[in-house]
Order: structure tokens, then C-alpha cells, then sequence
């Protein structure tokens, strides 16, 4: 049984998502707060698999919960739910230990299906925020070479990762590359590995700031 913490301070979103959550994981055991304070005290006194973070909260921000979980819980996976896609929300937040980060003007669906992800190891991100992160990191100056730490990928983790970082699904990735799915997620563990990161998003951060889709 997975517990969950649903951390949204407006009772008709909360309640939307708590159905999205059940339809999902119907077994789940879900502690809902309204405030920041409130879900760092369940944080300390509840041990969570998945926590679903709103940003904008009356007493602070989700970010501070999205940290003390990474702090507490190193194993809870963190994911923030949120209208922002903006630059300002999105980088803080996977810098604070967000594992997913999905966007509440989806079609109810497509959230849906991203919740279903997580089951299946797959970082819920909306393909619109993995293809702002390349973007974004894509206008930063070039850093110098000689400055970055030498990360070696096989020119088949290079394809796979490329694929990762613009949103695509494992079993389309699979599709994509003729391989299956089981493989793809072989090659996403030695890459994670390699970059020592723990998600889609972390990789495809890492991954520009270390040139790698410039060697394409």
C-alpha cells in the first residue's frame, strides 16, 4: 500500500487530484495538508512513498517540502503538481529534489497517464518542461571544456538519453531505437550512473551542462 501526501491549498483542486490519486492507486493511504507547515509535520511524523506538491501555498512555497523530504525521505519520490512553467518554478524545484513535475492545465488524461509512470520508474515530467530544460540551458554561454569533469557515454546511451531528456517514454524510446523497453531501461540506469543523477530532468541538466548534446 502506497502512502501518499497531497499538498494543495485549494479544496476543489485537492479533491480533483485525490480522485486522479485513487484512480491510480486505489489502495493508497493519502495524508492531505493545505499549508507548508502542516506537510512538514506529517513529513517528519509519516513515512511517504510519493508526495504531490503544489508550489504556491498561503505560507510559503511547496519547494520547502519538496527539501525536507529529500532530507527526511531520501527514498519518497517528490513531484511537484503545479500551473507554473515558468523558468523561476521550474529549476528551483528540480534543484530541490523534485522527481517529476506536472502541469494542472493538462488534459485530465494526460495527468493520468503521467501518475501511472511512477509505477512503471518513469519520472512523471510533462514533455513540455523536459523541452524547456534543453531550451533553457541550450542559451547559456558554452562553458569551457577544459573546465568540465569527462563523462563518457556509449554512442547508444547518447541516443537513449537524448530521447530522455525530450520527453519520450520509455516504450517509445524502445519503439524508436528497435529495442525493448527492458533494454532502454538498462541503458537509463548506466546513464543515470554515469551523470549521477536520479531522474529525467537531473539528466537532461546534466547532460547540457556537460556539452553532451552538443556533441551530436
Amino acid at each position: 500500500m502506497k502512502t501518499i501526501l497531497l499538498l494543495e491549498d485549494l479544496p476543489e483542486i485537492r479533491a480533483w487530484l485525490k480522485a486522479l490519486v485513487m484512480q491510480v492507486f486505489p489502495n493508497a493511504q493519502i495524508s492531505e495538508s493545505a499549508r507548508v507547515h502542516d506537510a512538514i509535520s506529517l513529513v517528519q511524523a509519516v513515512q511517504f512513498d510519493l508526495a504531490l506538491i503544489d508550489l504556491g501555498l498561503p505560507d510559503g512555497s511547496g519547494r520547502d517540502v519538496v527539501e525536507k523530504l529529500r532530507e527526511l525521505q531520501p527514498d519518497a519520490q517528490s513531484v511537484v503538481v503545479t500551473i507554473h512553467d515558468d523558468d523561476e518554478h521550474l529549476f528551483p524545484a528540480l534543484q530541490a529534489g523534485a522527481y517529476g513535475y506536472i502541469l494542472k492545465e493538462q488534459p485530465r488524461e494526460l495527468i493520468t497517464e503521467q501518475l501511472q509512470r511512477i509505477s512503471q520508474g518513469e519520472p512523471p515530467l510533462s514533455p513540455s518542461i523536459a523541452r524547456r530544460v534543453i531550451s533553457h540551458f541550450a542559451q547559456q554561454a558554452k562553458p569551457q571544456a577544459d573546465l568540465m569533469p569527462h563523462v563518457s557515454l556509449t554512442e547508444r546511451e547518447s541516443e537513449v538519453l537524448l530521447r530522455v531528456a525530450k520527453g519520450f517514454t520509455l516504450p517509445e524510446i524502445g519503439v524508436q531505437l528497435n529495442l525493448s523497453r527492458h533494454t532502454i531501461a538498462d541503458y537509463v540506469k548506466q546513464i543515470y550512473r554515469k551523470l549521477n543523477v536520479s531522474s529525467r530532468a537531473e539528466a537532461a541538466l546534466e547532460a547540457q551542462r556537460l556539452g553532451l548534446f552538443r556533441r551530436q
